[in-house]
């Protein structure tokens, strides 16, 4: 079985927040792919879906993007998922808005889900795309800005961002990283 994880936080105060593409991604997912009604387990909602021709659970973390980590290694685990089959959507300041990146393995970048993530599984070998949601203004504080809402302009390339990243997810599941690296890295703004 495959396993998305978008990270996000729960809560009303957090939808539609720069910090919370990776949870819209997982509902778009949901949608396109006839995903089952979400139930809770291990700390976080999962539903099954067949993306493509690969059974997929996708899993959204209850613990806040910080703590996300124990959610992935209990999911990871209770499947007996080889990393290589676990795929992690975050949003990254460092990246323009709208921009996608898809790595096979690699740092956390400083976003502190993916920090945990690693921490959690004991490694930084897991695939992740990540979606553009800066760059962070000159003297903003990068925590208020993730929290922060996006601008009209912003929110139109953020809605196509997240089909491109849904879209991304697809051929990762079908075709592997190498595959979802070649078509989707760069795409957007």
């Amino acid at each position: 079985m495959k396993i998305v994880v978008g990270l996000g936080n729960p809560g009303k105060q957090y939808e539609a927040t720069r910090h919370n593409v990776g949870f819209d991604t997982l509902r778009l997912l949901a949608e396109q792919h006839a995903a089952e009604t979400p139930k809770s387990k291990f700390d976080s909602y999962v539903a099954e879906a067949m993306v493509g021709s690969q059974r997929t659970l996708l899993v959204w973390p209850q613990s806040y993007m910080n703590r996300s980590g124990t959610a992935v290694r209990l999911a990871t685990q209770f499947y007996k998922t080889p990393l290589e089959d676990l795929l992690v959507i975050c949003d990254d300041f460092a990246l323009d808005v709208g921009r996608l990146r898809i790595r096979a393995k690699g740092s956390s970048g400083g976003q502190n889900g993916l920090k945990d993530v690693a921490r959690q599984l004991g490694t930084e070998e897991y695939v992740r795309l990540r979606i553009g949601v800066g760059p962070v203004p000159g003297g903003r504080n990068a925590a208020d800005f993730v929290l922060g809402r996006f601008a009209s302009k912003e929110r139109e390339l953020v809605d196509v961002a997240i089909a491109d990243a849904a879209a991304a997810v697809a051929c990762w599941a079908a075709d592997g990283v190498t595959e979802a690296m070649n078509r989707f890295n760069g795409v957007g703004s």
